[in-house]
């Protein structure tokens, strides 16, 4: 039951009910059927809107799940497994049940504010996302943490100490009538999320004994260019010089006969061309990021030794697998779209590049030389050639006038890749061009692991191969090197057991 009661409308644009480059969860939450989830029975946690005010003590509903079928009361440990940059529609069936089954632990999952059913408001205009952060969001975890865990007859003052008090009823101590247990809480996420978590381990250690971060961005990039060069050396040389021919055509055709050009496509509604060539460029991408290169490579490169025309060749992989069998939406790339501030279904995009437009950036740049995606889309001016700025300017073009990625503070404040944190497992597929924004190397108490084989992209430890669409429990079985993915998650299962009987060795839940 939701506690509408306790929600404090002190704005008319406060929501008291509501419904639900492209981002990884939302991607993976497409192609995630029904029969593929835990659990999907929504529960819900009133939050604090604003974590650092000493004044606003406005709250709005957070959506959240739990899955206690392999929980073993009353010792067994909490795994809180974080949701990104989506709708989270429930607790996926990925390899955390094996752990959950192994480790006898609980499963709860926080829907991530703003997106989904956790919108605080009923508009999204830019004044009204100023408490969309990754910091509100880790206190939002860390408040939810102690209400969940929350001793028989415990009262929270809101989220962190201030503000209207309120029972936890529907803590695990709670449900199981017992008053004093504190569980071992260990923190699970991927790609963005992944960040969470081992930013969650680093700033609140006394809330966990440790943290996977799968595929995790900690390292905020303005000129991502090292996206681009992974994506070249997961294809090959044979493949990456195929997807460079193609390039070359399409801004050789995007020139004359633009229109005809974007109509082939399925992509008449992107006018502005930049969005185009992201909208290519993230279609060619996504086939290595989620372990599936085949689909790619294979089409293109038959079409080029038959000497049949590269551009329709890629076309119909774009319409045929990336929008269709992925279900990528265009608009997802469509400026117009993003402006949109009514909430609905499809908020997700807005959400997403407000947080990249003034956090982490990971701007998808093409290296100076060897480039496989348009060096069109660029952030940056050079002597010899006029690139246009097109992710500040679809900042503010989206957002407005003074609206940019603090990439300097957001590291200053995480660490990046430098982070000092503890019993952190960091794992990585190596296909994954995202894995140039992650922690790659073991350092004391934060080991590193790449999973190296051929379809090992996004996720792999947690997800299998490929990485989309989901596999039930992450099998493996489909990757290249299966021995390589099962070697990863024994070093995990390792770490967990070692950390998770650390902290019940000293009765606490954190260590």
């Amino acid at each position: 039951m939701r506690h509408a009661a306790a929600l404090l409308v002190a704005s008319s644009f406060l929501l008291l009910t509501v419904c639900n480059g492209v981002s990884t969860s939302r991607i993976i939450h497409r192609m995630i059927g029904s029969a593929n989830y835990l659990t999907t029975h929504e529960l819900w946690f009133n939050q604090t809107l604003d974590h650092f005010s000493p004044y606003d003590h406005r709250q709005f509903e957070q959506r959240y799940y739990e899955f206690l079928d392999h929980f073993q009361p009353p010792n067994g440990p909490i795994f809180l497994k974080l949701c990104g940059e989506s709708a989270c529609s429930g607790i996926a069936n990925d390899y955390i049940r094996i752990l959950a089954k192994k480790f006898g632990a609980a499963v709860v999952s926080l829907e991530h504010r703003y997106y989904g059913k956790s919108s605080p408001f009923k508009s999204l205009t830019t004044e009204n996302l100023k408490f969309l952060s990754s910091k509100q969001a880790l206190s939002d975890l860390a408040a939810f943490r102690q209400y969940y865990q929350a001793k028989n007859d415990e009262v929270i003052k809101g989220s962190t100490g201030r503000g209207r008090a309120f029972m936890s009823m529907d803590s695990l101590n709670v449900k199981l009538n017992r008053s004093s247990v504190e569980n071992s809480w260990f923190v699970f996420g991927v790609s963005y999320s992944g960040a969470l978590s081992a930013w969650f381990r680093l700033k609140f250690p006394h809330l966990t004994c440790g943290s996977l971060a799968s595929s995790a961005v900690v390292l905020a990039v303005y000129n991502f260019s090292q996206f681009d060069q992974q994506i070249g050396e997961s294809a090959g040389p044979e493949c990456k010089a195929v997807l460079q021919e193609v390039t070359k055509l399409v801004e050789q055709r995007l020139a004359s006969d633009g229109k005809a050009l974007k109509k082939l496509f399925g992509a008449d509604e992107l006018k502005i061309d930049g969005d185009f060539l992201y909208f290519l460029a993230d279609a060619a991408a996504i086939a290595f990021q989620y372990g599936n290169p085949d689909r790619l490579c294979s089409p293109l490169t038959e079409a080029k030794k038959a000497g049949e025309d590269l551009l329709n060749a890629y076309a119909i992989y774009v319409k045929d697998y990336y929008v269709g069998s992925f279900g990528v939406s265009v608009q997802t790339y469509n400026q117009q779209h993003l402006k949109k501030t009514v909430l609905s279904g499809d908020t997700a995009d807005r959400l997403w590049w407000f947080q990249v437009c003034t956090e982490v950036a990971y701007f998808q740049v093409a290296p100076r030389n060897d480039s496989i995606r348009s060096s069109k889309v660029d952030t940056r001016h050079y002597a010899s050639l006029v690139c246009n700025r097109y992710h500040l300017d679809l900042c503010k073009n989206v957002f407005g006038e003074g609206i940019y990625p603090e990439v300097d503070a957001t590291n200053l404040y995480y660490g990046g890749t430098k982070i000092a944190g503890s019993k952190i497992v960091f794992t990585n597929g190596s296909q994954d061009p995202w894995r140039h924004a992650s922690k790659q190397t073991s350092s004391p108490d934060m080991p590193s692991y790449v999973i190296t084989c051929h379809n090992c992209g996004h996720g792999t430890d947690l997800r299998g191969c490929p990485q989309a669409p989901l596999t039930p429990e992450g099998n493996a079985q489909s990757c290249s090197s299966p021995d390589a993915v099962h070697k990863v998650r024994q070093q995990i299962i390792e770490q967990m057991d070692l950390w998770l009987s650390q902290c019940q060795a000293t009765g606490r839940s954190y260590m």
